[in-house]
C-alpha cells in the first residue's frame, strides 16, 4: 500500500487462534520466474514465452520503496511492489504534474483499450494519505516470461505519491481480488447499470478504502450504497468468476494455470546502513532454489466474516470465509526484550493483528505503543551505534527486526542520532482490524512466502503467509562496526545507494543466512556475514525471549 515518501506501508492482522503453525503448502517445483532486484541496464526486450514461473531482481531506492520490471504493452518499466494493495497502475506519459521530469519509461497509451471508466486509488491514513487517478482500461500486461492478455489497469494521469521521485512508473499490487480498488469499480459499475463509479471512489486521502461488498446478492447486511440496485446485483458466484477475468495479475496468474503453485516469494535487500543483507528477489510460482517449504513456519491469514464486511459464501459451499489481505495474527510485540502493553486505543474485542506491506518503507503501529518505545529509549532519538531490537511474536515463533534496519540516520555528518523507522496510525474501529503495518525494516529481516491457496473456495487449500528469519547473530556487533567505520573514513555518514530495477534473475552468489541467498558481492560492505541465525524464527517462551534480546542488547553496548 504505498504511502508519501518513506511512508510505504506493509499491514499484518490476525487472531491469537489464527496464530497456530499450519503444515507448509504443497509448492510445486518446475521453471520459475525470479525477478531480481540489484544494480543492472535495464533490458527493454518483450517477453513472450509463456512459463509456470518467475523470478525477478528488485530495485532499491535507499530502502524506500522495491521495484521490478513489469511489461504493460510495449513498455517495460519498474513498479513499486506492494503486498498493501492489489491494483496494477502505471503512470500516462500524458500526465499532469513532473511527469516530463520522469526517468523511467511512461506508459503512451497506444494498446490501451479503455472501458470508459475512471478510478481514484487512495493510500495511506489520516497522517499520510496520498492518491493516484485516471482511466481504467485492459492491455496486456505480465513480469518476465509471465504474461496475460486483456489485464485491466489504470493509466494514472494525476497522483500526488512519491513513485517518480523513487525512480518507479506505479504500482504493482500482489493482493487480492477483494481488495482491488480496479476490480471493485467494474463490480459496481454491473450493479449500478452502467454508472461510472468514479463518486462512490473518490473517498478523502486521509481513509483506507475498505470493500464495499453490501450490494451482492447473498450479502446479509444492508445496502451500504444508495445507487446500487439489488436487481442487477452479481451473485457470489458471479463475483468469484470475475475474478478471472477482473482481477489482479497474480491471481489471474494463478485462476488461468499459468502458476506451477499459487505462490509469491520475496526478499529485500539493505541499501543503507549497511548495504548487502539478503538478495532483493521477487519469484513467482515456485520458492527459489535451496528453500523448501518445510523451511518457513506458516500461520494463517485473517478471514473476513460477513459481519465484519467480508465476501459471503457460495451456496455450494456455505462455510467459507475469505481473506482481504495479507493480513496476520500477532502474538505479542517486545522491544530491547520486554513485552510491549497492548494499545488503549484499540477496542478490546479487535484482535492484534497486521499487515505485512512491501509499499510501507517504515514500522507503522499505534501510537500510544509507539510512546512507549519512545520512553524506554528515553528519546525520540539514539546513538546509531546502539543495537535495539524491536521483535514480533508471530504463530509462536519471535521474528526481531535486524538492529541495523530498526533506525536511519537523523543529521548528515554525525551517527550521534538516529531516529527509530516508526510512525504511529490510524487505530482499528471499522473496515481494516489491523493494528500494525508491517513494511520493509522487518521485512528485510525475513524471507516471506505468500501463498494465495484457492481463491475462490479458500477452505480447499487455506492462503498462509511462510516466514523465515534472516537476521545474522552478529547483527549487534555489525552495527558498530559500520559506525565505526562511518566515522573514521565517511565524515560521519552512513552508506546509503539506490538500484535500479534489473531485467533478469540475479546470478547466484552461494548461500547466505538460513539459506536465503545473500546480495551480490559487489554491494556488499566489507565485513563478512555470519550465518547463525535462528530458523524459522525462535520458538517463544518467556526465557527464550529474554535469552535472544539481552544476547543482542549486551552485545550493543560492550
Amino acid at each position: 500500500m504505498l504511502v508519501p515518501l518513506i511512508h510505504l506501508t506493509l499491514l499484518i492482522s490476525l487472531s491469537r487462534s489464527w496464530a497456530s503453525p499450519l503444515s507448509p503448502p504443497a509448492v510445486k517445483r518446475g521453471s520459475a520466474l525470479h525477478l531480481p532486484l540489484s544494480r543492472r541496464e535495464i533490458n527493454a526486450s518483450i517477453r513472450r514465452r509463456v512459463s509456470k514461473q518467475g523470478y525477478m531482481g528488485l530495485g532499491d531506492y535507499i530502502d524506500v520503496t522495491y521495484s521490478v520490471l513489469v511489461q504493460i504493452g510495449e513498455t517495460l518499466t519498474p513498479l513499486v511492489v506492494d503486498t498493501g494493495s492489489s491494483d496494477l497502475w502505471v503512470l500516462s506519459s500524458t500526465c499532469s504534474a513532473d511527469c516530463f521530469l520522469a526517468t523511467v519509461p511512461l506508459y503512451p497509451q497506444t494498446s490501451f483499450r479503455p472501458s470508459g471508466l475512471a478510478v481514484r486509488l487512495t493510500y495511506g491514513d489520516s497522517l499520510t494519505g496520498t492518491y493516484a487517478q485516471g482511466p481504467i482500461g485492459k492491455d496486456i500486461a505480465g513480469v518476465a516470461n509471465l504474461q496475460l492478455q486483456d489485464q485491466f489497469l489504470a493509466a494514472i494521469l494525476e497522483t500526488n505519491t512519491s513513485v517518480l521521485q523513487t525512480g518507479s512508473a506505479g504500482i504493482f499490487g500482489l493482493g487480492f481480488p477483494v481488495n482491488s480498488v480496479i476490480w471493485n469499480t467494474l463490480l459496481a459499475t454491473r450493479a449500478t447499470r452502467g454508472i461510472n463509479p468514479e463518486v462512490w471512489n473518490s473517498h478523502s486521502f486521509a481513509t483506507r478504502v475498505f470493500p464495499d461488498l453490501s450490494g451482492i446478492r447473498g450479502h446479509h447486511t444492508p445496502v451500504t450504497r444508495s445507487d446500487w440496485d439489488r436487481s442487477f446485483s452479481p451473485s457470489v458466484n458471479d463475483v468469484l468468476a470475475s475474478f478471472a477475468t477482473n482481477g489482479p495479475l497474480i491471481p489471474r496468474l494463478i485462476l488461468a494455470g499459468a502458476l506451477a503453485s499459487p505462490i509469491v516469494s520475496i526478499s529485500l535487500q539493505r541499501d543503507a546502513v549497511e548495504i548487502g543483507g539478503n538478495q532483493g528477489i521477487l519469484s513467482i510460482g515456485e520458492l527459489p532454489a535451496g528453500i523448501a517449504a518445510e523451511d518457513l513456519a506458516w500461520v494463517s491469514l485473517r478471514e473476513y466474516t460477513v459481519a465484519e464486511g467480508g465476501l459471503p459464501a457460495p451456496k455450494d459451499s456455505p462455510n467459507e470465509v475469505y481473506p482481504i489481505t495479507w493480513e496476520v495474527s500477532l502474538d505479542d510485540v517486545y522491544f530491547d526484550g520486554r513485552k510491549l502493553p497492548r494499545s488503549a486505543l484499540v477496542a478490546s474485542n479487535i484482535t492484534l493483528t497486521a499487515l505485512l506491506d512491501t509499499g510501507n518503507s517504515l514500522i507503522r503501529g499505534p501510537k500510544d505503543v509507539l510512546d512507549a518505545i519512545t520512553t524506554q529509549l528515553g528519546g525520540a532519538t539514539y546513538d546509531c551505534a546502539e543495537a535495539h531490537t524491536l521483535a514480533f511474536e508471530i504463530g509462536g515463533n519471535l521474528y526481531p527486526v535486524d538492529p541495523r534496519d530498526f533506525g536511519s540516520q537523523t543529521f548528515e555528518d554525525t551517527t550521534s542520532q538516529c531516529t527509530p523507522n516508526l510512525s504511529p496510525t490510524d487505530p482499528p474501529s471499522s473496515g481494516f482490524l489491523y493494528s500494525w503495518s508491517i513494511g520493509d525494516p522487518f521485512l528485510k529481516s525475513v524471507f516471506v512466502a505468500f501463498y494465495y491457496g484457492n481463491l475462490t473456495h479458500p477452505s480447499q487449500d487455506r492462503p498462509r503467509v511462510g516466514l523465515l528469519s534472516t537476521v545474522p547473530s552478529d547483527a549487534a556487533q555489525r552495527l558498530q562496526v559500520v559506525v565505526q567505520l562511518a566515522n573514521s573514513t565517511f565524515s560521519g555518514n552512513l552508506p546509503v545507494t539506490s538500484e535500479v530495477a534489473p531485467s533478469n534473475a540475479p546470478p547466484s552468489v552461494g548461500s547466505g543466512t538460513m539459506g536465503v541467498p545473500p546480495a551480490h558481492s559487489s554491494l556488499h560492505s566489507r565485513i563478512p556475514y555470519d550465518s547463525g541465525a535462528t530458523s524459522k524464527g525462535m520458538p517463544v517462551s518467556p526465557a527464550s525471549i529474554t535469552i535472544l534480546l539481552t544476547v543482542v542488547f549486551t552485545i550493543s553496548v560492550m
